[in-house]
């Protein structure tokens, strides 16, 4: 039963690793998706002055 202690704490220290490579990764995201965004809204004030002259 003393090997069921030792490896609880390894699952919660891999979750916590998890958890952090998760959060890493969702802010990377969330970055890249902000400057798509400023990207196409830049791209899309050009775009937006030729579609109301078709």
């Amino acid at each position: 039963m003393s090997d069921n202690n030792t490896s609880s704490d390894k699952p919660a220290k891999a979750a916590q690793t998890r958890e952090d490579r998760l959060k890493a990764a969702l802010k990377a995201n969330l970055s890249r998706r902000k400057a798509q965004a400023r990207k196409r809204a830049a791209s899309g004030e050009a775009g937006a002055e030729s579609d109301e002259t078709e």
